[in-house]
């Protein structure tokens, strides 16, 4: 049956270990999600569902507990994001939470935003990136979905964070001064670093430089923009160690303390990846 030609991405975890439900959360999905979502698939759909199909749970490899999954057919209103033409009507399967009366619910004509890649040789099928990789439509959402894809895919959008190349602390004349320059690998090999600088009487604070010319002028990135998820998202948590080889331990220690600033400054990532 064509129902199992298609299969689902992994479960994503939440932080505390559980499925992480993203499809019906009242509060939406985070930031991060958005964009992680946007980055692994290359189809974003607006869709309203026409069918929906139960499947028995004894044929649902890998559903979470407190789940039902469907074969849904939906009816595509608009491609937020394609790499190609998709046919008026697609099929895929989605996990998503029982009512809280503890029933399936009714899924037909819903209204959804999914993010989803497409199946080899099934033009008319479509596979979520994660199992419950769909999301109830709002005009709130169908707005920042728009905009994370359209950031996703500019051309000066910010490179991926890789890992973290040099540190290094260096001492002002006065007692308290100094800044801390790091240097971060990208998955495009373009200059990114962070900068952060120390004043007696002055709270300490950070910026970013994407290119050559290391200065504060841009300041930290604004919290649910794409340069904050590459930092928040693709930052160790801690400063390597093989980072400060050429650095005394006063100032190592001191590059560790800067670091660990931007990290607690940037928050978590919740992309629904990491447990």
């Amino acid at each position: 049956m064509s129902l199992f030609l298609i299969g689902c991405g992994p479960v994503v975890a939440r932080q505390n270990g559980t499925p992480d439900v993203i499809a019906t959360e009242s509060s939406g999905p985070s930031y991060a999600q958005l964009v992680s979502l946007s980055l692994d698939g290359d189809i974003v759909l607006d869709a309203t569902i026409r069918s929906a199909a139960r499947i028995p749970p004894a044929e649902a490899t890998g559903l979470a507990p407190g789940h039902v999954r469907f074969y849904v057919t939906v009816d595509v209103g608009a491609l937020i994001r394609a790499n190609g033409p998709l046919p008026a009507r697609v099929g895929y399967l989605v996990d998503v939470p029982f009512d809280p009366r503890g029933r399936a619910p009714n899924l037909k004509r819903q209204r959804v935003i999914a993010f989803a890649r497409a199946v080899a040789g099934r033009p008319d099928q479509i596979q979520l990136l994660t199992p419950d990789a769909q999301f109830a439509w709002s005009p709130a959402l169908d707005q920042r979905v728009r905009g994370v894809v359209r950031d996703v895919l500019a051309t000066d959008a910010p490179p991926a964070v890789t890992g973290v190349g040099n540190a290094f602390h260096v001492p002002g004349t006065l007692p308290g001064e100094g800044e801390t320059q790091i240097f971060l690998k990208t998955a495009d090999g373009n200059p990114v670093s962070l900068l952060v600088l120390r004043r007696p009487g002055e709270a300490k604070r950070w910026a970013l430089s994407l290119g050559d010319i290391i200065d504060e002028a841009g300041g930290a990135p604004q919290r649910d923009t794409l340069a904050w998820y590459r930092l928040a998202c693709g930052l160790p948590d801690a400063l390597p160690e093989g980072s400060l080889q050429a650095q005394e331990d006063d100032n190592a220690t001191i590059a560790r303390e800067d670091y660990a600033f931007v990290r607690e400054q940037l928050g978590p990532c919740n992309d629904g990846r990491r447990g």
